[in-house]
C-alpha cells in the first residue's frame, strides 16, 4: 500500500501562452510519518521521435510532510525553444509530472497540451518561422493518465515483493507425473474417437447451386435443406459474431491506464514557489 496518495491535481493558469510559467494546485495524503522529503518534478515532452529533446522543466522538494491531507503550489518556467524541434512547437505534446520518495518514482500524471496560434489565420497558413508570442498552450486537464508505481518507503515490510512466496509444502508432496500423464492420454483417445465420428466423407465432384458451404452430402442424397433451416444457420451465425464482437469489446475495456483523479480534501494550506505549506498546525517546507 502507498504512503503517500495523490488525491488532485488542479491547473491553475489554463489556457495560457507558451512562455507563460505553468502553476498546479496539487493535493495529497500521507498515511505514515515519512523521514524524508517528497521530489516532484514536471517534464515537456519535446519531441514524438526522440527523447533526447525532453525537458526537466523544474523540480522541487517538499517536506516535512505531516500526517493527513496536503495542499501546496508548483510552479515551472516554460520549455526552452532551442531544444526543440522547429517543426514540433506547434501541435500536441505532452507534459509529465511526477514525485519521487528517496530517488524512487512511485506516482506519474501525464497531460496532452496542444499549442496553436491565438487566430484561425495563422492556424490556417502558419508561418515559416514560428510567431512564439502568438502561441498559447491548452493543457488537457479533464482527461490525466495517472500511473502509479509500488516501492519501498521507510520500512522493509513497505517494500513490494520481488520473487512468488515461497512454497515448501509442495515440495513434500508426491510427484504426480504419471497421475497427469495418463489424463492426457485418456483425453487425447476420446478427441480422436469424437474427431472420427463427426468426419465427413470427401466428395472431389464440385457441388453447384447449394447455398452454404456446410450443405454438401453423399451421391444420390435429395437436397432436403428448408428455408426454415438456413434461416436458422443465420441465425446462429450471427449470434456468435455478436459474442465475438461483445469479448473483443471487453478486452478493449481492460488495461485501460487512464485514473480520473478526486478533489482534495480541504484540509488545505498554500503556498507560492519557496514558501510554506500549512495543515493545520503543520508546516511543509517547499525548498
Amino acid at each position: 500500500m502507498s504512503v503517500v496518495s495523490l488525491l488532485g491535481v488542479k491547473i491553475l493558469n489554463n489556457s495560457a501562452k507558451f512562455n507563460d510559467k505553468y502553476e498546479f494546485e496539487i493535493t495529497f495524503e500521507c498515511l505514515e510519518q515519512l523521514q524524508k522529503d517528497l521530489e516532484w518534478k514536471l517534464v515537456y515532452v519535446g519531441s514524438a521521435t526522440s527523447s533526447d529533446h525532453d525537458q526537466e522543466l523544474d523540480s522541487l522538494l517538499v517536506g516535512p510532510i505531516p500526517v493527513g491531507v496536503n495542499k501546496f503550489i508548483f510552479e515551472a518556467d516554460p520549455p526552452n525553444l532551442s531544444k526543440i524541434p522547429a517543426s514540433e512547437i506547434l501541435g500536441v505534446t505532452v507534459i509529465l509530472l511526477s514525485c519521487s520518495y528517496d530517488g524512487r518514482e512511485f506516482v506519474r500524471v501525464g497531460y496532452y497540451v496542444n499549442n496553436e496560434y491565438d487566430s484561425e489565420e495563422l492556424n490556417a497558413e502558419p508561418p515559416a518561422k514560428p510567431i512564439i508570442d502568438r502561441v498559447r498552450r491548452n493543457i488537457l486537464a479533464e482527461k490525466p493518465r495517472v500511473t502509479r508505481f509500488a516501492i519501498k518507503w521507510d520500512s522493509e515490510d513497505s517494500a513490494p515483493a520481488e520473487f512468488p512466496p515461497e512454497q515448501p509444502e509442495a515440495d513434500i508432496q508426491d510427484d504426480d507425473a504419471e497421475k497427469y500423464g495418463a489424463e492426457e492420454v485418456e483425453l487425447e483417445q476420446a478427441l480422436v474417437k469424437e474427431y472420427n465420428e463427426l468426419e465427413v466423407p470427401e466428395e472431389d465432384e464440385e457441388m453447384e447451386g447449394v447455398e452454404g458451404d456446410n450443405a454438401v452430402k453423399p451421391e444420390g442424397e435429395e437436397d432436403d435443406v428448408s428455408e426454415a433451416g438456413s434461416e436458422d444457420l443465420e441465425a446462429d451465425t450471427s449470434g456468435s459474431e455478436d459474442e465475438e464482437e461483445g469479448e473483443e469489446e471487453g478486452e478493449e475495456g481492460e488495461g485501460d491506464g487512464d485514473v480520473e483523479m478526486g478533489e482534495g480534501e480541504d484540509g488545505e494550506a498554500k503556498t507560492g514557489r519557496g514558501g510554506k505549506v500549512m495543515q493545520g498546525q503543520h508546516e511543509v517546507m517547499v525548498h
